[in-house]
């Protein structure tokens, strides 16, 4: 019997998605000193998104949908991709993605390969998220500026790679624009749903976590 791989290459159902809830979390240790002051360390060096798409379940039919998608994942076991509204793209929300959106590297004059990622912030503290799921079909890439034509560059959608079939010259500025899913599974193996309770406008909770690597 071959090998099922731990990820399924399909999306959460993007009608329920779009009504749920959630966003990026982080793990901060504060200690408080006994002169009232604190030191602050981050625990993670990246950010993880959690959601609950409890609260996009509006009928019936919704629930009956998440129940089947649940169960092919077999809960925890498999992981899968996630449309989220408010962060799923290059370039803010509205706005399509241009190949200058997202600085990926500089050219050494034989480095191909580089790794898509979307840049939150710049004044301070910037923070490079690593984007692993983009949607097929969806990736630009410029050199210096120059958008390269099709052929020219290949897409990884499932590690978020990109490969030039030519090496950028030295110090050439390599750049993507695109729009992208999150790595998620469910963060529970069970669903506890009240049929009663949720005829009558209750929502059931339904978490979700991003996978990092």
């Amino acid at each position: 019997m071959p090998l099922i791989p731990a990820f399924h290459e399909i999306r959460f159902p993007t009608n329920i998605a779009f009504g749920s809830s959630g966003g990026p979390e982080r793990r901060t240790e504060v200690v408080t000193l006994g002169s009232g002051g604190e030191r602050r360390n981050a625990r993670w060096a990246e950010s993880r998104r959690r959601y609950d798409a409890g609260y996009g379940v509006r009928s019936l039919a919704d629930l009956h949908e998440v129940i089947a998608f649940f169960e092919e994942r077999r809960g925890k076991l498999f992981g899968f991709r996630w449309r989220d509204r408010a962060d799923d793209g290059s370039a803010p929300p509205g706005t399509e993605p241009a190949a200058t959106d997202q600085r990926l590297g500089i050219g050494d004059g034989a480095t191909t390969v580089f790794a898509l990622k979307k840049t939150y912030g710049g004044l301070h503290a910037p923070y490079a998220r690593g984007i692993a799921k983009p949607v097929d079909g969806t990736v630009l890439v410029a050199v210096d500026g120059i958008e390269l034509a099709a052929g020219n560059f290949a897409v990884d959608p499932a590690t978020g790679l990109v490969t030039l079939a030519e090496a950028p010259a030295e110090s050439a500025v390599v750049t993507a624009g695109f729009r992208f899913d999150v790595p998620v599974r469910f963060d529970t193996d069970q669903l506890v749903i009240n049929l009663a309770a949720f005829e009558a406008g209750e929502i059931p909770s339904i978490p979700i976590v991003e996978i990092r690597p």
